[in-house]
């Protein structure tokens, strides 16, 4: 049973996203003593040049959360899990899509396989841990809330569109990454067959600027204290293009970010952070 137990709160949550897009996803977080990752999109060489630049140790590693599927989430799910000796926390549905992957050209160990049900708490490296649905064209999709003391962590990429469980899970959220994908204008005028353009702008898509700013905006509540916008397209978006449209449409309900809140945009290939979250 992947379980930890602590008789004291940590002091602190260190948040870092490794990379954040379609090359790759996988980010860190880590209390006082341990530390998961959402995510394996990005090699393991890669992975392990990172944290050693950012003085985290992979040693205190207990487990790897996956949302979907999708290649750029799980490339190199069973690479790391394999040498890093992790454990893989995946709703069913997903494990399977993974198994089938074919870009996941090693496969995560059966031992290290564990399934978790949406929307049933779990508890591992000092985290209370919630996966709830979102919705994506993957075998499952799912966002992520994470607990420590009472700050609440929540993750939710790929998001196809806003729905009540987006709204809810903001509004529970004292740190939130939320996907910003597209700009409509940059997707409608650019390269991408109408197709494609489509399938982007449905309901199992990406999320836009604007669709992810009125998320923020019809939740926003005084307790929010960091927004960092994810997995920005790089044909079709731009960091400063999200980061202006969720400032512009925030500031019509008299929201300010770097005042009200702190605003943050992840890099695509680069790592961002290191955060550190108070608890």
């Amino acid at each position: 049973m992947w379980v930890t137990t602590y008789t004291e709160h940590t002091k602190m949550i260190t948040f870092v996203s490794i990379g954040s897009g379609s090359s790759g996803n996988c980010y860190y977080l880590a209390n006082d003593w341990e530390a998961i990752l959402i995510d394996a999109g990005v090699g393991i060489r890669r992975l392990k040049r990172v944290m050693k630049e950012y003085g985290l140790s992979h040693q205190n590693l207990k487990g790897i959360l996956i949302t979907h599927d999708h290649a750029d989430h799980v490339k190199a799910a069973g690479h790391v899990s394999t040498d890093l000796a992790l454990p893989v926390f995946a709703t069913p549905l997903v494990h399977q899509g993974i198994t089938r992957n074919f870009h996941s050209l090693k496969k995560i160990a059966p031992e290290r396989v564990i399934n978790i049900d949406c929307d049933k708490e779990f508890r591992l490296a000092g985290f209370d841990i919630t996966a709830f649905n979102l919705p994506h064209d993957s075998s499952e999709n799912v966002g992520y809330c994470i607990k420590y003391g009472d700050k609440t962590f929540t993750i939710m990429t790929d998001v196809g569109t806003v729905t009540p469980n987006v709204l809810e899970y903001i509004g529970r959220s004292n740190y939130l990454v939320i996907e910003a994908n597209y700009d409509e204008e940059m997707l409608r005028g650019g390269k991408y067959p109408k197709m494609l353009q489509d399938r982007i702008m449905s309901g199992t898509g990406h999320l836009s600027n604007h669709q992810a700013a009125k998320a923020l905006s019809d939740t926003f509540h005084p307790d929010l204290h960091h927004v960092w916008l994810c997995h920005l397209s790089e044909e079709n978006n731009h960091p400063e293009l999200a980061r202006k449209t969720v400032e512009y449409h925030l500031r019509t309900f008299g929201i300010v970010a770097g005042k009200d809140f702190e605003l943050d945009v992840l890099r695509r290939t680069q790592p961002t952070g290191p955060f550190v979250l108070n608890t």
